[in-house]
């Protein structure tokens, strides 16, 4: 009897954190399993362009699948993932200086000193880019704590 406590105990831990894990927002935003909705990371830096990326250039980082448009943009991804990651898990730059998460429009980008920031759509991004300096402070910030975050 001590034995089948035991394993109901555990089973009903075990169940419990994967529950919890279900619960929250992951650290990098990813909608239909695919990090950026499926756009390539290094394309916004080297083409100067949101470009879908293509599902035999995928790649799973951090828990989500970055998919490229080419082996060459994923090679580079893979020799330096934090150069080509998006600020914030991918999550909307302007969301995150305000203290929270939300979802991102892939066309609604813009590289600041060298990094990838996105927005939920083009007029959130022109409100953010309005005072860019302090929103990125802002965002920053709250971004040890938010990505904790459900």
């Amino acid at each position: 009897m001590n034995i089948s406590l035991k394993k109901v105990s555990l089973s009903f831990v075990l169940m419990l954190a994967v529950c919890i894990a279900y619960a929250q927002k992951p650290e990098v935003f990813s909608e239909n399993n695919k990090a950026i909705k499926g756009y390539d990371p290094v394309a916004y830096f080297t083409e100067s362009a949101p470009t879908m990326g293509k599902e035999e250039f995928r790649l799973t980082h951090n828990g989500a699948n970055w998919y490229f448009s080419s082996q060459k943009n994923l090679d580079l991804f893979k020799s330096n993932p934090s150069k080509y990651m998006p600020q914030y898990g991918g999550y909307c730059a302007f969301g995150l200086a305000s203290g929270y998460k939300a979802p991102i429009s892939p066309d609604a980008w813009k590289i600041v000193d060298d990094k990838l920031y996105l927005n939920y759509n083009s007029k959130v991004q022109t409100d953010w880019m309005a005072d860019q300096a302090e929103m990125i402070k802002k965002a920053d910030k709250n971004w040890p704590t938010v990505k904790k975050d459900e």
